[in-house]
């Protein structure tokens, strides 16, 4: 559940927002373990082109089974910068914190956790898991299966850098093969732009899945993210895996409930 003792710092509309963040939370952070312990609250952070909407029925099923949920609002703006704005977010929760990223925010839970005690695990769907001086882009080109290049669109920003966005009429059959056609169209109109830079961006600084126990849904049907890529950083960080066969990167939509049973593991395992 959020700490309050920190609220003071923070002004304007940020603190409005977390204070209605709170208020979704507050009721289900009381619930405790089955041990009798507090249930750890789940931080879900999503990835480029989504939003937290993506994680609606995960999230669902988390508060259905009394965990806490904060959706963290991933800036999408670079490695680093978004580390430290989720290690931000971090601050305001108390007691103990399941991690959970999706896809380019695997990157950003690497890097935010690390140090940070209170976080007891983390959930890669679909996800980056980069060692130091690795990165988004770097990793996928590891293996072959990426079509993510052909599908994207570059939206010129000020200051010389790029935004970049999956072409709407391309999205479906490159982000979301296995969610249904409408609300696919839904996703591909919601979703938010990556810094491009981010994708290239290595990851800097020693990288929390070393010291904190990581588990890994892998998406098996993954256009963006090679399985082959994810077996391989899955593998490496000595993480528990699951495949989901067929599943595109938005396993975490098409099979919500098995999405939401992985973190569930993971959360009862750092009571034991």
């Amino acid at each position: 559940m959020f700490r309050t003792r920190k609220s003071k710092a923070i002004g304007g509309a940020a603190a409005t927002l977390i204070a209605a963040t709170a208020v979704t939370v507050a009721l289900p952070g009381l619930a405790q373990a089955h041990d009798g312990g507090q249930k750890p609250t789940v931080v879900l952070v999503h990835g480029a082109f989504a939003d937290s909407s993506g994680w609606d029925a995960v999230t669902k099923k988390l508060l259905d089974d009394g965990y806490p949920v904060v959706a963290d609002p991933n800036p999408l703006r670079g490695v680093a910068s978004d580390a430290a704005a989720l290690r931000s977010l971090l601050t305001t929760i108390s007691g103990p914190v399941v991690l959970v990223g999706h896809s380019y925010g695997g990157s950003v839970i690497s890097a935010a956790a690390t140090g940070d005690t209170n976080v007891k695990a983390l959930v890669y769907v679909a996800a980056f898991l980069p060692e130091t001086g690795e990165s988004a882009s770097g990793l996928s080109a590891k293996f072959p299966g990426s079509t993510l290049g052909a599908a994207l669109k570059q939206v010129p920003q000020p200051g010389g850098r790029t935004d970049l966005y999956i072409d709407p009429t391309l999205f479906r059959q490159q982000f979301a093969a296995d969610v249904p056609a409408g609300q696919a169209r839904l996703y591909s109109i919601d979703q938010r732009p990556i810094d491009a830079a981010a994708l290239d961006e290595k990851s800097a600084g020693p990288q929390a899945w070393h010291t904190i126990k990581s588990y890994d849904l892998i998406s098996g049907a993954d256009k963006n993210i090679p399985p082959a890529a994810q077996e391989f950083m899955a593998k490496r960080a000595h993480s528990v895996t699951q495949v989901v066969n067929g599943a595109s990167h938005m396993v975490f939509v098409s099979h919500s409930a098995t999405t939401a049973a992985f973190i569930e593991r993971a959360a009862r395992d750092t009571a034991k």
